[in-house]
């Protein structure tokens, strides 16, 4: 194994928080694997780059020869997690959560050695606790301590309702550290205050406490906001690569060392060689962009699909070309009722917006082509004949060729 000064270094970079890394040293020293934790609920059906940024640490950790454990939040995100929100999250079915869960452990394993990770759901241990259990949970608290959040805090005094079970959820997840008895837990810097609930937890029940590393939140491609499906702004796993590249080539130039550090798996002298080149001006903002979309790419298409796919982007985009490789969707003819279907709907069967509302406002923005014709009405609707065999372009990005079946 690694020594440990080496462990140290390279488990610590790329972090916020660190507690603590003292702790992380004595943990070491015992030369023994740790089980490092990463939970994540499955909120959504799928995982953009930011949560990727704790995933390939917990890849870091994995490579050294610990135990990673990806725990699936299938029983907490039955409650939600309150992290910044100033409303309470609507809670999602068990039917829901199955659906979503489906996608993400290919998703996971686009980064994880999946032969060398353990994968659990907190349902195992949660779903069976009884009220007397419960009750100690919350017994280990006050709710004053739990008012310490800034998201409780704030809604406090603002009036905004919390539940009873939001205040249970940093508990429970707490003791889901305790029923894996993690040595390390990983997780994004909202999620700090709910990662160091687990240590007294721990230590109530006899368990040394764990180490709790936050990794920096990556904004998204709008560069305001942390990355978000809600905000429209991410670069999922499993986007189309020429989608990925595009979605990359747009962030801010600002950006640009951010998502060098956070999202290219890079170690940190190239980095810092990277964002040299930039700052010194060595390396032409526009080609730095490009290495990091190539970069990007590769990581989650293949080794060397970035090259293609960045000769692809220039004779799109420099020719006002189209795709070589437009994906043919089949659409059903039952869906289109007298003939006829709103044109938002039909974006979203063919997986060119995320839902009719966002296809309604591509329209309305004029980002959506028939062949060559622009549909700017966001009501509107389109015909069988009008769309069979046509192909259809949403923004710069979206490609596809509609078969009606």
């Amino acid at each position: 194994m690694t020594d440990i000064q080496t462990q140290l270094d390279i488990l610590c970079t790329g972090t916020q928080d660190v507690v603590s890394r003292d702790e992380l040293e004595k943990m070491l020293s015992r030369g023994k694997p740790l089980r490092v934790k990463f939970g994540i609920d499955p909120t959504s059906p799928d995982i953009h780059i930011g949560h990727a940024v704790p995933l390939r640490k917990l890849k870091q950790f994995q490579d050294l020869g610990h135990r990673a454990i990806l725990l699936f939040g299938d029983f907490t995100a039955r409650v939600g997690d309150p992290s910044g929100r100033n409303i309470t999250r609507p809670q999602l079915s068990v039917e829901e959560i199955e659906k979503n869960l489906e996608t993400y452990l290919d998703q996971a394993f686009l980064i994880l050695d999946k032969e060398k990770t353990e994968i659990r759901r907190n349902s195992e241990w949660l779903e069976g606790l009884g009220i007397v259990e419960i009750m100690k949970l919350m017994g280990s608290t006050t709710v004053a301590q739990l008012l310490e959040r800034n998201d409780f805090s704030n809604r406090y005094k603002e009036g905004s309702p919390i539940s009873v079970l939001e205040f249970l959820y940093p508990l429970l997840v707490g003791f889901d550290s305790v029923a894996l008895q993690a040595d390390v837990e990983l997780g994004g810097t909202d999620q700090l205050y709910n990662l160091l609930m687990g240590r007294p937890l721990q230590e109530m029940e006899g368990q040394i406490p764990q180490v709790c590393i936050t990794t920096p939140l990556l904004e998204g491609t709008d560069g305001n906001k942390k990355m978000s499906k809600s905000l429209n702004n991410t670069i999922g796993l499993t986007d189309d690569p020429l989608d990925m590249y595009g979605k990359v080539m747009s962030i801010s130039d600002e950006m640009m060392p951010k998502y060098f550090q956070l999202a290219t798996g890079w170690l940190p002298d190239r980095v810092a060689q990277v964002v040299s080149d930039l700052e010194s001006e060595n390396l032409a903002a526009v080609d730095g962009k490009k290495l990091l979309a190539k970069t990007v790419v590769d990581l989650y298409h293949g080794e060397g699909r970035g090259d293609e796919i960045a000769q692809e982007w220039k004779r799109i985009f420099s020719s006002g070309g189209r795709p070589t490789d437009i994906e043919t969707i089949h659409i059903k003819s039952s869906e289109f009722e007298d003939g006829s279907l709103r044109l938002a709907r039909l974006l979203n069967l063919a997986g060119l917006v995320s839902s009719n509302k966002d296809g309604a406002r591509m329209i309305s923005q004029g980002a959506v082509r028939i062949e060559d014709l622009v549909y700017e009405d966001p009501e509107g609707v389109v015909g069988i004949e009008e769309v069979n065999g046509k192909i259809i372009q949403v923004g710069k990005r979206k490609w596809a060729q509609i078969a009606i079946s």
